[in-house]
């Protein structure tokens, strides 16, 4: 879809657009994504019906200060069913809502996706930390789908298992529909298998741990709680059912490695067990206790020892994901729009600060008659 800007004319992409090489930007040990014109389509909810155009965006998505949807109102970036309307407009159920913006993508660690295996029907990748698996959120071009498509050509990708953004490790996706549904089929039978590294603080015990903890996610807060009867019994079990088990591979004394084996599929289900039984992940920001940061060596989380260091992800995978080469100048071909509250800054705001991958690794997934397997990241070596 083309309009005019005044000094201009704008190509408006949509999801059908696929993301290409030249889309990426590499700057600094991160891997940017070129800032582009996007239209976001959504329809009117029941509860919105009823409020002006102007205040539904404003109370809605808060990720802009009231006066930009007044301007975009007026300027036709925001439109009802593809019509250009007053900031009183009064919307209806069920109405399409599109906003043209210029869209601005947090960045990742600039590490390569590796290829572990490719197959007729399925591709096995080594995930790096921070990139999530396909487009949510702020994230489209800047996922491992977006990149394996602009870089390698491989399309269509069906991921059949999940990994965090700030995890890494084994990715499995199907390179057809009918493979995928039989994965997820074994799956959702529970016929596969998966195990996961992490690196915890303190000695873990030598003996193997099976926690059977109930969790509770909170999609607000974003994290796991764990959910259990109070010493009378009287209060009712809340939550998800959650059983992960734990053994040790090795230790340090200031930190341990261990194998988590995940029985059930909750969000966050290691990192919370972890915290549990006292050994949280030791650079999980958002699970260490304090008197968990005491103890760690470093007394740093997941984002702050990457800042503090001036460290990325490449130190943590060198044999396996490495840091993409190639430089550009941020600057080149990037157009800044008058109207966008992220530009002149390459990167959206709240995205500034460097991250740091969590230390949970997958490492293995088992089916009746399959298995992939990565290899271990380097801070898995405790020597």
């Amino acid at each position: 879809m083309k309009r005019k800007r005044d000094d201009m004319e704008i190509v408006w992409q949509t999801p059908a657009n696929p993301p290409e090489r030249h889309d990426y930007i590499f700057l600094n040990g991160r891997r940017h994504v070129r800032p582009y014109y996007f239209e976001f389509i959504s329809h009117v909810k029941n509860r919105w019906a009823g409020k002006t155009i102007v205040d539904l965006f404003a109370e809605e998505f808060k990720g802009r200060p009231y006066e930009y949807y007044v301007s975009a109102v007026k300027s036709g970036r925001i439109q009802v069913d593809g019509q250009i309307v007053p900031v009183s407009y009064i919307v209806r159920s069920s109405q399409k809502l599109s906003h043209f913006l210029h869209r601005h993508e947090p960045p990742t660690m600039a590490c390569d996706i590796s290829i572990l295996q490719k197959e007729t029907d399925v591709l096995t990748v080594c995930k790096p930390a921070s990139i999530p698996v396909h487009p949510c959120g702020q994230y489209r071009k800047n996922t491992v789908v977006g990149i394996l498509q602009a870089e390698d050509g491989l399309a269509p990708l069906f991921p059949i298992h999940r990994l965090d953004r700030l995890v890494s490790g084994l990715l499995i996706l199907a390179r057809s529909a009918a493979k995928a549904d039989l994965f997820r089929q074994q799956i959702e039978a529970g016929k596969v298998k998966k195990q996961y590294i992490a690196k915890v603080i303190g000695v873990f015990p030598e003996d193997e741990q099976v926690v059977d903890a109930n969790i509770n996610y909170n999609a607000r807060e974003g994290r796991s709680t764990i959910k259990v009867r109070d010493c009378c019994g009287n209060n009712p079990l809340n939550g998800k059912a959650a059983c992960t088990k734990f053994t040790r591979i090795s230790t340090s004394g200031s930190h341990s490695i261990v194998l988590c084996e995940p029985i059930t599929g909750r969000t966050h289900q290691i990192r919370v067990h972890l915290q549990y039984i006292g050994h949280p992940i030791g650079n999980d920001a958002l699970y260490m206790s304090e008197s968990g940061a005491a103890r760690s060596t470093e007394g740093l989380t997941a984002d702050r020892a990457a800042i503090k260091s001036g460290s990325s992800l490449g130190s943590n995978f060198s044999g396996i994901n490495s840091i993409h080469k190639h430089e550009e100048n941020p600057n080149d071909d990037f157009s800044i729009d008058p109207m966008c509250t992220n530009c002149p800054s390459l990167i959206p705001k709240g995205y500034e600060e460097l991250e740091e991958g969590l230390w949970l690794h997958c490492v293995r997934y088992c089916g009746p008659d399959w298995f992939y397997e990565c290899p271990y990241p380097d801070w898995a070596s405790l020597s």
